[in-house]
């Protein structure tokens, strides 16, 4: 690690920090707003949590691309220059961005709050990450496993998606409500699918790394799956968009392709089980561990994904909190889960000493427990709110919430338990960061 990656990869860490702490924030502003409206509202709170969230899963995908991938292209020199611009304009703009926040400048749209200049320099960043990944890839004439195919079209959609995101600021797009949310929501849905190429394909590499055997990320089977996972990315947006007046072909190819999501992980998942012997489990039980949590809640969220990509049931379940557990599982359940075993990996934290990961492994159950607890009960609280105003036909906000509210007050204890599980794994994982610069700058003061 130089010193800029190091320094990204804490930055990376903190955001999932600042992404706990803020979301906790959120619930007690949004239960407590008399409290909170002076001080932190919730407005404000929102966005710091959303966006925060968002900049871990792309800068924590983007580490483990960066650090693995030197593996891939060993003879290539990749510019040091480009990799760190990148970074640096990266992690200042998503300083600018929580600065805007703080004094409360808006401007952008949902996912993307923040004043729409700010653009500019976070797209200036993923192009020179563009060019300082695609040299050493077209360079290059080993054979591409399908991990670096999946980093590749992660990398490349993201751009596209981006772009496809900001479209709004064109007159044409923004003057026409209908047209604008439509690209909106289709766009962020076809973004998810780019960033998990790049989380995937960290998983897919980790699982080869472990097993020791290749064959994972080479088989007929695994591209077959891939190009699955693919058609889910330019199409599956489709079911973000049942509540705009759209064609009834779009939706119903959008319900069809919807029913293999999450299939790809699952299948590569287990396979890597079923070729794991005892002794290299162990070796990397850490990374094993969290890979695994992600499996487990990749089923969680296919269930209830499938549920909720049925027209029928989207009625009843759109804009509630069951959508948000929709998302929190996703985020928390499967990618963070995939980013911190990535993590696990790159920092060596398998080869700590037994208590270490002793200590680990209790606040990884902590954390798990307490998702499990979060997700159930922001699923009982969409239930409850779509059946009172899809049902009962309901239309006072204050009376249609007042039982979500209760399972709301349960969902910030369970919040709490994430950030001490999380929180307790991402603060180890930092001083690890920092105890390697230390270790850097000892050996060069031996040498000297």
């Amino acid at each position: 690690m130089n010193s800029v990656f190091r320094i990204y990869t804490f930055f990376a860490l903190t955001l999932l920090l600042v992404t706990l702490a803020f979301g906790l924030l959120a619930t007690w502003a949004f239960l407590y707003p008399e409290a909170y409206n002076r001080f932190l509202p919730f407005y404000q709170l929102r966005p710091f949590h959303v966006s925060a969230a968002l900049f871990w899963i792309i800068s924590g995908a983007v580490a483990g691309v960066w650090f693995y991938k030197k593996e891939e292209f060993p003879k290539i020199r990749v510019s040091e220059l480009l990799a760190n611009t990148f970074m640096i304009t990266w992690m200042l703009t998503i300083l600018s961005i929580f600065g805007c926040y703080a004094f409360k400048i808006f401007g952008g749209r949902e996912y993307w709050e923040f004043p729409p200049i700010l653009c500019l320099p976070l797209l200036t960043a993923w192009i020179l990450l563009m060019v300082a990944y695609y040299i050493p890839w077209y360079k290059s004439s080993r054979p591409k496993p399908l991990y670096v195919w999946m980093w590749s079209t992660g990398i490349f959609f993201f751009f596209i998606t981006f772009i496809e995101q900001n479209l709004w600021q064109i007159p044409w797009f923004r003057y026409s409500f209908l047209r604008e949310v439509t690209v909106q929501w289709k766009s962020n849905g076809s973004m998810v699918g780019a960033w998990n190429q790049m989380i995937y394909g960290t998983a897919l590499f980790l699982m080869v790394k472990i097993s020791g055997d290749a064959s994972i990320a080479k088989s007929p089977k695994a591209f077959f799956f891939y190009f699955l996972g693919l058609s889910n990315l330019m199409f599956n947006w489709g079911h973000h968009i049942y509540n705009v007046p759209t064609a009834q072909w779009i939706r119903d190819v959008a319900y069809i392709i919807s029913m293999t999501e999450f299939l790809f992980l699952i299948s590569i998942i287990q396979g890597f089980k079923s070729k794991l012997d005892e002794q290299r489990k162990f070796k990397h039980l850490i990374t094993y561990r969290f890979l695994i949590a992600a499996e487990f809640w990749v089923f969680m969220n296919l269930l209830l994904a499938l549920g909720m990509s049925i027209p029928a049931v989207n009625r009843y379940t759109h804009g509630t909190h069951i959508t948000v557990a929709h998302a929190m599982g996703t985020t928390i359940g499967i990618n963070t889960m995939i980013l911190l075993g990535s993590f696990t990996y790159m920092l060596g934290i398998d080869n700590k000493t037994e208590y270490s990961k002793r200590v680990i492994n209790v606040f990884y159950w902590i954390s798990q427990y307490s998702l499990g607890i979060f997700w159930v009960t922001l699923i009982v609280a969409g239930i409850i709110k779509g059946y009172r105003t899809t049902v009962l036909q309901m239309d006072n906000f204050n009376e249609i919430m007042k039982p979500v509210f209760q399972a709301i007050n349960i969902l910030s204890y369970a919040g709490i338990g994430l950030i001490i599980g999380l929180g307790t794994i991402s603060i180890i994982y930092l001083k690890e960061i920092i105890k390697k610069k230390q270790r850097i700058l000892e050996y060069n003061n031996n040498i000297n």
